[in-house]
């Protein structure tokens, strides 16, 4: 398995983004996760709540139950998780040559997973949403009510997209199968 795939196995969707969990990026980071938090509560302003979150106890026990293990070694807190931008401003307070690295590779990894989901829309579902867009910037008035509603109508078209994207199978899921081998397996 490629050093993406190893990253985008760690890639979890929780309140609907994608993030990575603290200890999974110390982890990779090379340091201790209570190392990696002290940093960045010195630098708590640059980490807003979409780029970093602390999950929920109900969140950490559907992940738990989600990756399949019954102890994360007796942590006493609930871990953080960090969204794609939250990588990103990490490698402004890690500054090691092997944090550099390793951020290169996990933002290479959400891109990757970002140009999947892209790939498996239809042009079909593409265009729909294209012509209703369309439709709704041509119908835009100068009637508050109506311009709300509008954009009611927009969000919830893109809602949609966001569904039919989502529910698209991530072949990252699949379970192999001893045996078989695909062309990109050596």
């Amino acid at each position: 398995m490629d050093e993406l795939t190893v990253i985008e196995n760690k890639i979890y969707e929780i309140r609907g983004q994608k993030v990575m969990l603290d200890f999974d990026l110390a982890e990779m980071y090379g340091v201790e996760t209570k190392n990696l938090n002290k940093a960045v509560k010195r630098n708590i302003e640059r980490f807003p709540e979409d780029f970093m979150f602390q999950l929920t106890t109900e969140e950490r026990s559907n992940l738990r139950f989600q990756i399949g293990t019954s102890s994360w070694g007796g942590t006493r807190y609930l871990p953080f998780a960090f969204t794609e931008q939250g990588v990103a401003m990490l490698s402004g307070i890690l500054r090691s040559s092997q944090a550099i690295e390793i951020n290169i590779k996990i933002i290479r990894a959400f891109v990757r997973m970002r140009q999947y989901m892209l790939s498996n829309v239809s042009k079909q579902e593409l265009d729909e949403l294209r012509k209703r867009i369309e439709y709704l910037e041509e119908d835009v008035s100068s009637d508050r009510e109506s311009y709300e509603s509008q954009f009611e109508e927009l969000f919830t078209a893109f809602a949609k997209v966001s569904a039919i994207i989502q529910s698209k199978t991530n072949p990252l899921d699949r379970v192999k199968i001893q045996g078989f081998k695909n062309k990109d397996d050596k």
